[in-house]
């Protein structure tokens, strides 16, 4: 095969390539079946999830990102920063380290939730989750899942903060300030409190991973999250 021949032919394959592109570009949410928008939500949805039970459950998931690191409550936050001039330091770092460790250990019973929920997607859920914006997936998992997690997620928790005793000092001095309304109700148990802020992490971290499936679908290397998440475009 000659120059001419073989560029001839390199331009006819990059033609088709490149139409082949359009066409797949050109889909909008009208071309999707039902099948494939809750196919392709099912696998936007686990991706999320899987992603997010895998950075938060490890060790530092919580305490080593900045993101989702889980801070004391505001009113032990103002108590800690005069206890560190006193040399009690150490005690607020032991209770900062186990509220974030047991939101790491927390976090991998979420997977079957998870799951359930994936699995029980109607097609009006997924029709939701395509017009609902760049967070509707994250969303779709907190009105599912939130309620339930928080309570497999608490006594886990509790276990991790049982061994620190500022954790249930504050407790005392902190239910008996939100009576008089100066904390808020759900920062007033340090256990309730780190059970929210571990949810709140998870759900970020699932918007996080939408997010890049919305923006790059091909990316993923997935044709089914390609087709469905490219006819938003």
């Amino acid at each position: 095969m000659d120059r001419r021949q073989f560029n001839s032919l390199s331009l006819s394959t990059l033609a088709l390539f490149t139409m082949t592109l359009q066409q797949a570009h050109a889909l909008t949410l009208a071309d999707l079946t039902n099948a494939d928008a809750s196919k392709g939500l099912k696998t936007a949805l686990e991706k999320g999830a899987q992603s997010a039970i895998g950075i938060l459950g490890a060790k530092d998931g919580f305490l080593g990102n900045e993101k989702v690191r889980i801070p004391l409550p505001g009113y032990l936050e103002d108590a800690a920063k005069l206890m560190r001039t006193f040399g009690q330091g150490a005690r607020i770092d032991e209770l900062l380290t186990a509220m974030n460790r047991g939101a790491e250990a927390a976090v991998p019973l979420a997977k079957n939730l998870l799951a359930k929920a994936v699995n029980g997607m109607t097609v009006n859920d997924a029709k939701g989750i395509l017009t609902g914006g760049d967070t509707a997936v994250t969303q779709f998992f907190a009105d599912k899942t939130r309620t339930p997690l928080g309570v497999q997620f608490l006594p886990i928790v509790t276990q991790a903060t049982a061994k620190v005793g500022l954790a249930d000092k504050y407790n005392q001095v902190a239910g008996k300030a939100s009576e008089l309304g100066l904390v808020k109700k759900e920062d007033a148990n340090i256990q309730q409190y780190v059970t929210g802020k571990t949810l709140d992490g998870l759900y970020f971290m699932i918007s996080e991973e939408e997010k890049k499936i919305r923006q790059n679908p091909v990316g993923y290397g997935s044709a089914i999250l390609t087709k469905v998440f490219g006819a938003l475009k």
